[in-house]
């Protein structure tokens, strides 16, 4: 009965618009969107994806460095209103050695590069260029919905997968021992 009535709170709040990021009633959109990615310690899947410049990027080039992957797409408007957090993120962690790279289910690299261009994002961007459910790192990473954050520790191990970019902010805290609260 409590998760029945978790699931009608959470479909009424994204029938009025609301996003996954903001639980109502103090429903977890993690049990919903989350519950099925990979789990904490779980060795990430290593992969080699293209930059819009036509480079290879290969998550394991990031060893010994913890890495925010940012599952997203420029389609996606829970995609776009997290940008500006997940980009403050990037600014702030960033200049602590936190690797921050978007994986884009864009299959349009007009419109990929062109969300990349409004929003001002200056960390790393990669895309198959095909359509989510076709690209080959979706299911190795299990998502079903975006936006997806995984944060990848030192050890290349699965340290958080969330929906909700405040998770990951606070796990990034505990990571490199920064608060600034």
């Amino acid at each position: 009965m409590k998760r029945t009535l978790a699931l009608i709170a959470l479909s009424l709040a994204f029938s009025l618009g609301t996003r996954a990021q903001e639980p109502q009633s103090g429903v977890d959109p993690d049990i919903e969107y989350a519950a099925d990615l990979l789990k904490p310690g779980t060795k990430a899947p290593d992969f080699t994806l293209l930059t819009p410049e036509g480079k290879e990027l290969t998550l394991s080039q990031f060893k010994g460095k913890i890495v925010v992957l940012d599952f997203w797409a420029s389609w996606c408007p829970d995609c776009r209103k997290e940008l500006p957090a997940i980009e403050e993120a990037y600014e702030k962690y960033g200049k602590e050695g936190v690797v921050f790279i978007g994986v884009s289910f864009d299959d349009n690299k007009d419109k990929w590069t062109g969300a990349i261009k409004d929003y001002g994002l200056g960390y790393y961007q990669v895309s198959e260029l095909k359509k989510w459910k076709q690209t080959d790192i979706s299911p190795l990473y299990r998502i079903k919905w975006i936006p997806t954050l995984y944060v990848i520790d030192r050890k290349g191990k699965v340290a958080l997968g969330t929906v909700v970019t405040e998770k990951m902010v606070s796990k990034l805290e505990e990571l490199t021992g920064r608060s600034d609260k």
